[in-house]
């Protein structure tokens, strides 16, 4: 048995590990390669390019890069056309994966997508399109099936790999004794977000807004979580300007969403994440003005948070655009100190939209819809 495997960023890299090493427990003679990073390169795949040579956002960025990345469409094609495998296994990254998928359509090669595009958002049409080409899909959150259902595709949901993952490795007191946080503090999270965009829209309306939170709690401690690629000279540069004080964190973000009120975060995984930790937030996105009129006329959803998403209600607050400004989240982080119980309601919320995730042991699912789409079976 030969699975490819394409994942073509950290995250991509990460979820392509665990399911290598699920394919291996199941199949230890199955033979795979592909493209990713190191963590799936350890986890027993050999690499024909590594993806951390080829991370690119942006529109601009792509243009700029187009060339190297139809070099590497080709020489993936290529590294298909010479082995052969039984089954192409494409991870989240649609744009270059559904390329990729042509060309494995073209060779006979059975395709499995894991993460498909996000088409219950926008571009429904994508659906249709990717169900000509993937034999199977598996999605990670429930509400993706029934625009891709609709289209025909053989899809279904087998978990949220966020489940296995998100835990704290200490107790809140040996937490707060790592962190540094004081019995008489009242701590908060900040989660800006990791890419540049957001940091230069997102992160200025949170320190604003956190100043806000100061002057009237001056007891509250704010911490913010580095992670790798992540400017942090920047933003203390930013945090200084604005006056906030703020302490920088580089390890066991979980750890240290456990032992916070509350959180100011830019939407995305990391509000999951932080929902699964029991951590309310209050969600943050800007966009620049073109960007954000283009996407007024293409993304046509209710709510744009995964928590508020998965309950089809809003559970914790969405601020967009200029909804993200000091007034309002000053006005929504009060709530917490302010109203009795206002914490525990949003908390037992987030614990409702948790148990839509499924049960624990995605990964290892999937890995066995792979081993079993590999061999010729289906789901």
């Amino acid at each position: 048995m030969k699975i490819m495997f394409s994942a073509g960023e950290a995250s991509g890299d990460l979820h392509g590990a665990r399911l290598a090493e699920g394919v291996r427990r199941l199949a230890p003679e199955a033979g795979m390669f592909g493209f990713g990073g190191a963590q799936m390169a350890a986890a027993g795949v050999r690499l024909v390019a590594d993806c951390a040579a080829y991370s690119v956002m942006g529109v601009w960025e792509v243009v700029t890069n187009l060339s190297r990345i139809l070099s590497l469409l080709d020489l993936l094609a290529e590294a298909m056309e010479r082995e052969r495998p039984d089954l192409l296994v494409l991870i989240d990254y649609p744009d270059f994966n559904w390329r990729l998928a042509k060309r494995a359509k073209a060779l006979g090669v059975r395709v499995f997508s894991y993460i498909p595009p996000s088409a219950w958002a926008w571009r429904k049409g994508r659906a249709k399109a990717c169900a000509k080409l993937a034999d199977e899909f598996v999605a990670i959150f429930p509400f993706e099936l029934p625009v891709y259902q609709a289209a025909g595709a053989n899809i279904s949901f087998a978990g949220n790999p966020l489940v296995d993952t998100v835990r704290p490795s200490m107790t809140k007191e040996e937490a707060r004794a790592f962190f540094g946080v004081r019995e008489e503090s009242y701590p908060i999270l900040l989660l800006p977000g990791s890419r540049k965009q957001e940091i230069s829209l997102v992160f200025p309306a949170m320190l604003a807004g956190a100043r806000r939170i100061a002057e009237e709690k001056p007891e509250a401690a704010f911490f913010l979580p580095v992670a790798p690629g992540m400017d942090q000279a920047r933003m203390e540069r930013m945090a200084a300007e604005a006056g906030v004080g703020i302490t920088f964190a580089r390890e066991r973000t979980y750890d240290l969403m456990g032992v916070t009120r509350f959180a100011l975060a830019t939407s995305g995984t990391v509000v999951m994440e932080a929902a699964l930790m029991g951590l309310p937030c209050i969600v943050l996105y800007r966009l620049s003005p073109l960007s954000y009129f283009i996407g007024k006329l293409l993304v046509h959803v209710q709510y744009f948070s995964l928590p508020n998403i998965l309950l089809g209600e809003m559970a914790q607050p969405e601020l967009l655009q200029d909804e993200a400004n000091p007034d309002r989240i000053f006005k929504e982080a009060r709530r917490f100190w302010a109203e009795p119980g206002h914490g525990e309601r949003v908390r037992a919320k987030l614990r409702a939209a948790c148990e839509r995730l499924g049960p624990p042991g995605a990964s290892e699912r999937v890995a066995r819809r792979i081993v079993d789409a590999a061999s010729g079976g289906t789901a």
